[in-house]
């Protein structure tokens, strides 16, 4: 892959990841977290097998494929379910992205005893400094209304499954074909999202326009093509440098809220954005 190309894939998948939380807002009043997570699930799992055949990838088995099911158990569903349900459950949107920004600073802790990897004085300077300017660019719109321990524990599940999810995905997935993989990774999670539907028993699906689109670009462009984008940087960089990635997510889902919904950029969200692309850009020096 080009040099210039792979060093744009960062900016790429923070892009599409970060305007996907304004697709799930357009959502969740047409249908309930557990059963369009596994509409979404469902349908990115058929179109990534899709492509996975026509290019006549090698789909794993044994113990690979059990490997790679776990990761996307972990990176795809519980992330998804807790982020997800902690909104339905009263935490506002801005406190629950800030919660899933510590991603960066528990891998970085994490890869060193389980993966070997070292980061410098520099490195954790720039992790720092990017969970101080999301704390900027989200603190205005955190509000603790409503807050209650349920919305509370799924938001911090979110965090472990992501966190866990890229641990794991880096350790035993990394070499994993990334559509054959990705398929069954997906299809793992839409297994997981519809059997907590069935255990729940609140599901409902209105199929409005908003439904529609949200659905298609949940599916398509965050599960196909931000995930794949993922499994591509977890596979040719460390696993601590990826994640700081994390933190460009708030960035571009607050310019899609501006863009789409008219939201405000105030003078601390400005700031904020580039503190966060400065700690970036320290947190992924060599």
């Amino acid at each position: 892959m080009n040099t210039s190309l792979i060093g744009f894939l960062p900016l790429l998948f923070a892009f599409i990841y970060g305007s996907g939380f304004v697709g799930a807002k357009y959502a969740l009043p047409y249908s309930d977290p557990l059963s369009f997570l596994s509409l979404r699930f469902a349908l990115a799992a058929g179109v990534i097998a899709l492509i996975a055949l026509t290019r006549g990838a090698f789909f794993p088995r044994g113990r690979a494929l059990a490997h790679v099911m776990t990761a996307g158990a972990l990176t795809s569903g519980v992330f998804s379910i807790g982020s997800f349900m902690a909104i339905y459950y009263g935490i506002s949107p801005a406190l629950s992205a800030l919660v899933i920004s510590l991603q960066p600073i528990v891998v970085g802790l994490a890869a060193r005893k389980l993966l070997g990897e070292r980061l410098s004085i520099m490195n954790w300077a720039g992790l720092t400094l990017g969970l101080v300017g999301v704390a900027l660019v989200l603190w205005a719109r955190i509000h603790f209304d409503g807050l209650g321990l349920a919305a509370v524990l799924m938001a911090f599940l979110g965090l472990l499954g992501v966190s866990v999810g890229n641990l794991y995905q880096k350790k035993f997935c990394a070499d994993m074909d990334v559509f054959a993989g990705g398929a069954i990774q997906s299809a793992t999670a839409g297994l997981l999202t519809f059997v907590l539907s069935l255990l729940w028993g609140t599901h409902f699906v209105h199929w409005a326009p908003e439904l529609v689109g949200s659905l298609l670009y949940m599916a398509l462009g965050v599960s196909v093509g931000a995930l794949s984008l993922l499994f591509v940087m977890i596979k040719r960089d460390q696993v601590t440098k990826v994640a700081s990635i994390y933190y460009l997510v708030p960035v571009f889902a607050a310019l899609a809220s501006f863009l789409v919904f008219g939201q405000t950029l105030d003078r601390p969200m400005i700031v904020g954005m580039l503190v966060v692309s400065a700690g970036v850009w320290l947190a992924r020096r060599a």
